[in-house]
């Protein structure tokens, strides 16, 4: 490699790597405040354990960052080149521009090749292992989702309050109870002068005691009619309930899904749906579901490189030292690419249309127009 190819190559990589992590920065404070945030700020995840989470995300946002910073990389440096003629002088001295891509094709390929370890091995580990330390983190202190003077919607099916907590004990509990059919309408309502919620590490089960408590239980059929008066009972102390961590926090039931397998244990699961009996109909559902999640691992890999492909041509053609204009571009480009992706993966109820090999569509299109568009710029 010249001192051009080095040139090229280093510009093209710190561009990258700073797009790269701009995207991976935005997808992942979505991923965070959505699932981490609420629950670090309601104390139930120490920093600790919040941070080593944020790490695990990475890999799972990475799958999306590396092939949208690859392609403003590209972008931004060729059209910063191109405006200064930097790209005309290197034509003067003779050089095509498939040899002044060079350096940017071989980075796109190792950056392909992070990308189907990040696809088949890093990101499968960490989401299991994310998963996982997301529970031990809840079962550690369970009592700590118990938060004074917060209405918890942690619990399915209803909502609960506590006014004060003292370690397990708590004064003025209020629980509602939805309605099954809408989990809308209050069905029964709850109030206790104290209770005491206790932890079985056994059965990882909550275990809560009210005293002093008054239940109102309205119209089974139409909670909000009024025109009756609701049923209303009244006990000392009632008798233990159990509350079943598993089915309350969907976060500590770790299922091993199909696009958290590694490339190992995908093949066991090829073998696994070969060997499978039932219908004709639904057997080939579920290999194609596999299929489609194997063959996108592999085209999200390649879009890694396929963006370089069409980001050459149009960073040349385009020729702009805005920022904001090759970032717009690269956003632009990279949603039509996962909108066709998703159009694809919609039709995973379909076997008949073969989505496996149509998913392979959207990288052949921008394949053959960067490359289209790199050959007509070198005819120029």
């Amino acid at each position: 490699m010249n001192l051009l190819d080095r040139y090229i190559f280093k510009s093209v990589l710190f561009t990258c790597l700073g797009a790269m992590s701009l995207f991976a920065f935005v997808l992942m404070l979505v991923n965070v405040v959505r699932d981490l945030l609420s629950y670090t700020l309601a104390g139930q995840l120490p920093i600790a354990v919040f941070g080593q989470l944020v790490l695990l995300i990475l890999p799972a946002v990475a799958i999306y960052a590396l092939p949208m910073g690859m392609l403003t990389g590209v972008l931004l440096t060729l059209g910063r080149l191109s405006a200064d003629s930097e790209i005309t002088a290197m034509r003067a001295a003779g050089l095509s521009m498939s040899r002044i891509a060079r350096p940017v094709f071989i980075l796109a390929a190792l950056g392909s090749a992070i990308a189907l370890f990040v696809n088949f091995q890093s990101m499968p580990r960490a989401r299991v292992q994310y998963h996982h330390q997301f529970a031990q983190a809840i079962r550690s202190n369970p009592l700590r989702i118990i938060v004074p003077k917060t209405f918890l919607h942690d619990f399915k099916g209803c909502v609960v309050y506590v006014g004060e907590k003292q370690g397990a004990v708590m004064r003025d509990f209020w629980l509602w109870q939805f309605d099954n059919e809408t989990d809308r309408r209050v069905r029964r309502v709850v109030h206790a002068e104290s209770g005491r919620f206790d932890y079985d590490e056994t059965t990882n089960e909550l275990i809560l005691v009210l005293t002093r408590a008054q239940v109102e239980v309205r119209n089974a059929k139409n909670p909000e009619d009024f025109s009756s008066p609701p049923q209303v009972a009244s006990f000392e102390q009632s008798e233990a309930v159990r509350f079943g961590l598993e089915s309350m926090f969907g976060h500590t039931t770790i299922q091993q899904k199909q696009d958290w397998m590694t490339v190992d244990e995908l093949q066991a699961e090829r073998l696994r749906l070969a060997k499978l009996t039932g219908t004709p109909k639904e057997v080939a559902k579920a290999r194609m579901k596999l299929e489609l999640i194997i063959n996108n691992k592999f085209n999200l890999s390649l879009a890694v490189f396929v963006f370089a492909m069409i980001g050459v041509p149009l960073g040349i053609k385009v020729s702009r030292r805005e920022t904001s204009a090759n970032l717009g571009v690269a956003v632009l480009l990279a949603v039509g690419y996962y909108f066709l992706i998703a159009m694809v993966g919609w039709l995973d109820r379909h076997p008949e249309y073969r989505p496996d090999l149509l998913l392979w569509l959207p990288n052949l299109v921008f394949f053959c127009l960067g490359l289209w568009l790199l050959r007509r710029i070198d005819r120029r």
